[in-house]
């Protein structure tokens, strides 16, 4: 069993790994596709710094996580809520840097942002 729960340690950061390989693959094709101009580096820039994973949240949520079972209640809805607040806050601060790096676009440039970041439904990209 040891063994078993050792292996599956091993395996969640390369996990964790392959999908950070795998955001920065489409970061980088998005970059590519985009065409920036010298100009639009310091947007792109700040547009994927606010969108890159945060560490604190991330940290919060585990510990979230791990406190639920051992709290009453009225405190585990408290704490969810709290949860939720800061995810909306997170949120909220990704999306003005969405708007704020799409207004930087060229309308061509638009389109293939919107076309490449329009969430798949289903289907392998």
């Amino acid at each position: 069993m040891r063994w078993a729960i050792l292996g599956l340690a091993l395996l969640l950061p390369s996990a964790a790994a392959a999908a950070d390989q795998a955001v920065n693959a489409q970061l980088i094709r998005l970059h590519d596709d985009l065409k920036l101009s010298a100009a639009q580096e310091g947007a792109w820039t700040a547009y994927t710094r606010a969108i890159s994973p945060n560490s604190e949240l991330e940290a919060r949520r585990r510990a979230t996580d791990a406190m639920l079972a051992s709290i009453p209640t009225p405190r585990r809805i408290a704490l969810i809520a709290a949860t939720m607040a800061a995810d909306e806050q997170d949120f909220r601060k990704q999306g003005a840097a969405v708007t704020a790096f799409y207004n930087q676009l060229t309308p061509i440039q638009q389109k293939t942002f919107d076309d490449e970041t329009l969430p798949s439904r289903g289907s392998s990209r």
